[in-house]
């Protein structure tokens, strides 16, 4: 797949805020979530390019990694531990695929959706194709001389705010050794994961999850949020709709007479897993929308009314 410019997938300039990035990752993720578009490859494949898209610009220490290294033309020597730089000679003028991606994806843990980068601890941003016995330089074995480095290691771990708030069984790839592992139920980005014992030489894996934004809800301390259409008739004479939960389920919420767009409601209880075992709330902002082709039924009823108000 031909090299796409991050700012380009986002369609942002280079100079874009915080804030202008956040905006145009959330209307793409939107457009394009798996959830809207069952089926169609290219929208998956688009909605893969945003979120790794997002997942470097948003970071300032890798945006300023991918200003200096991926548009300079050539990585200096000694920028990236590991081997990656000017001694490999990988030249990036041009923005050639083969090499750039290469380097990112090392660079930043872009291993697919996963990330899965491991670095030795207090080291750097490792990635998927790095060798841990460079890391060591040689240390592992002791060069021969029978000797073992014991090294804890430490990674980032991607996950999708539904599988964070269920839980979910992950597989990386560490050293060349698969390890399984439990994200639990309620899970918060930041939250840290140990395997003991499974790094090289008998050290510790250490995982830092990091939880992707979602299209559809925001989490807010316990509570989540999330937006939902209502027909302009049910706003105004009130009625039930059905709201997606984060757990798949819908839930049934009333919507009262003469409510407005912008109004929120609440559904308690089905919010974030709390610590005491119960859950925050949903905050539900209401969208009265109307048809955007009306039969010639609703045409003449939308008239009426018109013509009611106008009195």
């Amino acid at each position: 797949m031909a090299y796409k410019d991050y700012y380009d997938v986002l369609g942002v300039s280079r100079g874009a805020s915080d804030a202008d990035i956040k905006t145009a990752y959330r209307k793409l993720a939107k457009q394009y979530h798996p959830d809207k578009n069952q089926g169609d490859e290219k929208s998956a494949e688009r909605f893969k390019e945003i979120g790794e898209a997002y997942a470097v610009l948003n970071d300032p220490e890798k945006r300023k990694l991918y200003d200096q290294y991926g548009h300079s033309g050539q990585v200096p020597p000694g920028a990236y531990p590991g081997g990656a730089g000017g001694a490999q000679g990988a030249d990036f003028g041009g923005f050639d695929p083969s090499q750039f991606s290469d380097f990112f994806q090392g660079l930043f843990g872009q291993a697919g959706r996963r990330g899965g980068g491991f670095a030795g601890a207090g080291g750097f941003p490792g990635g998927a194709g790095v060798n841990l016995e460079d890391l060591l330089g040689g240390g592992i074995g002791g060069a021969g001389q029978g000797r073992r480095f014991v090294q804890n290691v430490e990674g980032e771990l991607q996950v999708t705010l539904q599988e964070a708030f269920g839980g979910s069984d992950e597989v990386i790839n560490v050293d060349g050794k698969r390890l399984s592992l439990r994200v639990p139920a309620g899970t918060r980005d930041g939250a840290r994961l140990r395997l003991a014992g499974q790094g090289p030489g008998g050290g510790d894996v250490l995982l830092t999850i990091r939880v992707l934004e979602d299209a559809r809800f925001d989490l807010d301390g316990d509570n989540l949020s999330t937006s939902i259409d209502v027909p302009a008739p049910v706003a105004a004479l009130g009625g039930d709709v059905k709201v997606q939960t984060i757990g798949g389920a819908a839930g049934n919420l009333t919507v009262p007479p003469g409510s407005s767009g912008g109004r929120r409601m609440r559904l308690r209880g089905q919010g974030w897993p709390k610590k005491d075992g119960t859950r925050g709330d949903l905050y539900v902002r209401l969208n009265v929308t109307v048809p955007a082709q009306p039969s010639d039924e609703e045409k003449e009823l939308y008239r009426k009314l018109r013509e009611l108000q106008d009195k």
